[in-house]
């Protein structure tokens, strides 16, 4: 739910998720806001109570428009709104909004959307950081690409998504492709030793230490094993060395 659709368009259109769209995979439908509005000059907006800068969007608009997003869907899908206030957007989180039927997002603009929709539609309030954007679209944008790709079908294959950075709470490990040797950087001689069993471990100590190094906070929450925790004790023993 939008005031501003047609951004949609052209980021969902092409690329993997435009493919799982032409396959029925996914579906994706931008509601235009402004179209359920009752003013007779088509404003969503007016100043706020008490003053201040900038415009809040009205809630009758919005809580029409989520009316007949309910009845398109056949029932009351989880609904999203965008916001720095919200809870950082996180993997696992889009891991369990995966496993929903269906989500609808809300996307504000100005100073937001009156405090009573909030109250009285909104199940869930999501960030993608501490920062303020014009609007909920990008950040809308952020949430439905993260989420849909862990949709099944969406992606070749469910590893597509299983080593990336953040899924299993470690950065990812480094990836090489060719030129073997470029500006005298070669690749690690264990990527092409054909070694399937050293080459995974390896990677796994990779994203151990890259995370330790740039991410220590994201060891706290880790899926970590015995093998995990010793070689991450050996890093610790190298350095006080």
């Amino acid at each position: 739910m939008t005031l501003f659709p047609d951004m949609f368009d052209r980021v969902f259109g092409q690329s993997i998720f435009g493919r799982a769209a032409e396959k029925g995979i996914v579906e994706m439908h931008c509601h235009q806001i402004r179209e359920y509005t009752k003013n007779k000059q088509m404003q969503v907006d007016d100043y706020p109570y008490g003053g201040g800068m900038g415009m809040v969007m009205f809630p009758q608009p919005i809580a029409d428009c989520f009316a007949a997003v309910c009845e398109q869907v056949g029932s009351r899908p989880h609904l999203i709104y965008m916001s720095p206030q919200g809870r950082t957007l996180t993997q696992q989180r889009a891991k369990e909004l995966a496993q929903l039927p269906n989500v609808c997002i809300l996307c504000g603009h100005y100073e937001g959307v009156d405090e009573r929709v909030l109250e009285a539609l909104v199940d869930e309030q999501i960030s993608i950081g501490d920062y303020v954007l014009t609007g909920g679209e990008i950040p809308a944008m952020a949430l439905v690409d993260c989420v849909a790709r862990m949709v099944p079908g969406v992606l070749a294959d469910e590893v597509c998504f299983t080593e990336e950075s953040h899924f299993a709470g470690l950065l990812e490990y480094p990836q090489y492709t060719r030129p073997f040797e470029w500006e005298g950087h070669q690749v690690p001689e264990i990527l092409i030793s054909g070694h399937h069993a050293n080459i995974a471990r390896w990677r796994r100590e990779q994203s151990l230490e890259r995370t330790r190094r740039l991410r220590p906070d994201m060891l706290e929450n880790a899926e970590l094993s015995d093998k995990d925790r010793a070689y991450l004790a050996s890093l610790s023993e190298t350095e006080e060395e």
